[in-house]
């Protein structure tokens, strides 16, 4: 019966050398965790990788009934039990190599949705809030779930817009059903909830938020998700985990620049410098790397570029419109065309692209955007 495999699987999963690696592995050998319960301990040799320390704990009937008490104490609180090997768990997360064997949910998650990971410091600056708001205000017509961690700061701005912006938010815990943490955030997770929004943790129900269990709660809010949003950290944030895990999993990766001197931006300025996260330049650039359809044209970019706010010098209109009126015109043909030689025109054809004004291709050939 699928319930005693839920048994089975949250007594497996609380053996004291069993994560999620092993746990896999052994689910993978024997077929399924109730007969990984009965046979691991005494077959262990048939899965490589596993030894007898590995297995030393299994068959404690502690855990059993601690497995027991724990589906009880789930369905007296709503709370549905997912299992990784029963193919229950959203299925992006379900690639990555160290994805939790076992998943605690409340509320519902769609599938066919796109998935946003945005993150970022509790200590949020005016900045990072208007990035956020801009960001969900211009997104406001594309279908997506947002994923972040209840905390305080940015992750509780994300939760916050996507309630306002009616878009279904998933929140990762880094405890279990049990706790609330902060308990500042109590009224938001209940919001969430009745907005057709998800709370999900891989820890069972007594688990508190220990220090230890937030890089832990950060792979998933990475792996659930093809694109993670770094917004602000500092050096050795949290967010930098997320952005680590993201990497590993070979997912995008997109951070908010800053300047050098604000200690809220030094990590995503070295996420980007590092190559680890693509730089972020516009909300409406960001939303079509991101797949998401319609931006609002409208919408005031945090640096903006258009031709309404961009004065040309003589020489820049000069070539611009010489471009324009002539697409893909070679170098020579332009230097012939307007009198000025190439050594003066490329600077500013530079400038002009720098301006997202001009394209260049092979063959010093242009076109104007």
């Amino acid at each position: 019966m699928i319930s005693e495999e839920y048994l089975y699987a949250i007594a497996l999963r609380e053996c004291s050398q069993i994560g999620d690696i092993n746990f896999h592995k052994l689910v993978q050998t024997f077929g399924s965790a109730q007969e990984a319960w009965k046979k691991a301990k005494k077959d262990y040799k048939k899965r490589e990788g596993i030894g007898l320390k590995t297995v030393s704990d299994i068959g404690n009937p502690d855990h059993l009934k601690f497995a027991e008490e724990e589906l009880k104490f789930c369905e007296k609180n709503n709370i549905r039990i997912t299992i990784r090997h029963l193919n229950e768990t959203p299925s992006l997360l379900n690639e990555c190599p160290d994805a939790p064997a076992i998943l605690y949910q409340k509320g519902n998650i769609d599938e066919a949705l796109q998935k946003i990971s945005i993150v970022g410091t509790r200590s949020m600056t005016d900045y990072g809030k208007q990035f956020i708001e801009e960001f969900f205000d211009a997104s406001q017509s594309s279908s997506y779930i947002s994923v972040s961690g209840l905390a305080l700061g940015v992750d509780k701005e994300v939760h916050e817009q996507s309630i306002r912006h009616r878009k279904p938010t998933i929140a990762v815990l880094a405890h279990g059903f049990q706790f609330l943490y902060p308990s500042k955030n109590k009224k938001l997770s209940e919001k969430i909830l009745q907005e057709g929004g998800a709370l999900l943790t891989e820890f069972s129900s007594a688990r508190k938020p220990d220090r230890e269990n937030f890089i832990q709660r950060n792979r998933i809010v990475a792996g659930i998700s093809p694109s993670t949003i770094v917004v602000e950290t500092g050096f050795g944030g949290g967010s930098i985990s997320t952005a680590a895990f993201a990497n590993e999993y070979n997912r995008d990766v997109f951070a908010l620049p800053g300047k050098i001197t604000d200690i809220h931006s030094q990590g995503c300025n070295q996420l980007i410098f590092h190559n680890k996260a693509t730089a972020i330049s516009t909300v409406k650039d960001l939303i079509t790397l991101l797949g998401l359809n319609n931006p609002k044209e409208k919408i005031e970019e945090l640096f903006p570029y258009s031709e309404t706010t961009i004065q040309l010098s003589d020489n820049q209109n000069l070539i611009y419109k010489s471009i324009k009126e002539n697409p893909q015109i070679s170098l020579d043909d332009l230097t012939h065309l307007i009198s000025i030689s190439a050594h003066r025109i490329l600077p500013i054809i530079l400038e002009l692209e720098l301006l997202g004004k001009v394209k260049s291709f092979s063959g010093r050939q242009f076109i104007a955007i």
